[in-house]
């Protein structure tokens, strides 16, 4: 069973930046995706990037050259560096990973992608 953590959140002022890291524990060969979602207060739960098992990346227009995906395989450590920073970037940020035949209770379809493990989430506060 997969298992998420994140870290690395945090208040930044406009324009500054941030790196999330998400460890991730457990095997699982279902896996085919790990990503990266927020949820602003009011708002929908979205999807902010994702990096795919052959390596391939997806970003959300609205971060698009802002942020970079990435992952440390030797650390089993997925990261989000969020650069240029603006305040309707704040929101609580979650690690999830995508898997083949999914059961998890929670599930979000993103593009093919059906992601249903989570982990708890970290904070990112942008202030003008």
């Amino acid at each position: 069973q997969v298992q998420l953590v994140e870290s690395g959140g945090g208040s930044v002022q406009s324009g500054g930046s941030l790196r999330l890291s998400c460890v991730v524990s457990g095997h699982d060969t279902r896996r085919i995706a790990l990503g990266w979602f927020r949820q602003a207060p009011g708002k929908e739960r979205e999807g902010v990037a994702r990096i795919e098992s052959e390596g391939d990346t997806h970003y959300a227009y609205s971060v698009k050259g802002r942020f970079t995906i990435s992952q440390d395989n030797a650390k089993n450590t997925l990261y989000l560096q969020m650069n240029s920073l603006k305040p309707e970037d704040t929101a609580l940020y979650y690690c999830a990973a995508a898997r083949w035949a999914a059961q998890g209770p929670d599930q979000l379809l993103w593009d093919d992608f059906l992601f249903d493990v989570w982990g708890q989430g970290t904070q990112v506060t942008v202030s003008s």
